[in-house]
């Protein structure tokens, strides 16, 4: 799990094909991989990647045929910049929310522009995923917890305050880039709980399980 608090911004050293799919050697630059092992996760642009090789600077992880598919990682190119997220410890301030590297689709930057001194973004996201956006919930760009402004059918909007935009690669972003996008787990979670049974074609009391978990207030 991660926070989508980016920890650095690094780089794509090398992108070796290899046999269908894709290994990464990726310039960690100030990130603090001290206390990193092989096999421990590492979240690059939102994608949870495992390190299978660690040297001074930098890591090795392979990427899958479905992680290329699914997500921007089958367009990256050596010298992209990325953002990078060691992943979430036990004492770990949990700043952003709950992240957990697994990218549900793409999103598509339809506008940019100025909000005094903050920059607002408008994504056009898969229309499948907009049930799991709602004004006020997060949202994860590229690995960055974000706060949806506004939302509808297939767009939503942020407003990235400067300290954002010069700690992440959303400073360099502009219109038409394509950005991988993780909606809230919670949302998820919560839908499949909402579902019942498949088998016993049970019909849940959306009002009922909301009230026993304590989502809405006594005598509601």
């Amino acid at each position: 799990m991660f926070t989508g608090i980016i920890e650095a911004i690094g780089e794509i050293k090398r992108v070796e094909q290899q046999q269908g799919d894709v290994r990464l050697t990726i310039s960690t630059k100030g990130l603090d991989l001290s206390d990193a092992k092989l096999g421990d996760s590492i979240a690059v642009n939102g994608v949870c990647l495992t390190a299978i090789e660690l040297t001074p600077g930098q890591f090795v992880a392979d990427v899958s045929n479905e992680t290329l598919s699914a997500t921007t990682m089958g367009n990256i190119k050596a010298a992209s910049a990325v953002n990078l997220e060691c992943a979430l410890q036990a004492q770990t301030r949990l700043g952003g929310h709950m992240v957990s590297g697994h990218v549900d689709g793409v999103a598509q930057i339809t506008e940019r522009k100025a909000d005094a001194r903050s920059v607002r973004f408008t994504f056009a996201m898969p229309k499948e995923l907009a049930r799991y956006v709602a004004q006020k919930s997060s949202v994860c760009i590229d690995g960055i917890s974000l706060t949806v402004n506004t939302v509808d059918e297939s767009s939503f909007s942020v407003n990235i305050v400067p300290h954002t935009l010069e700690v992440t690669t959303l400073g360099n972003r502009k219109v038409g880039d394509a950005v991988n996008l993780e909606v809230d787990v919670i949302a998820r979670y919560l839908e499949r709980l909402m579902m019942g049974s498949s088998q016993t074609n049970e019909v849940v009391d959306y009002k009922e399980l909301l009230g026993e978990s304590g989502f809405l207030p006594k005598g509601h």
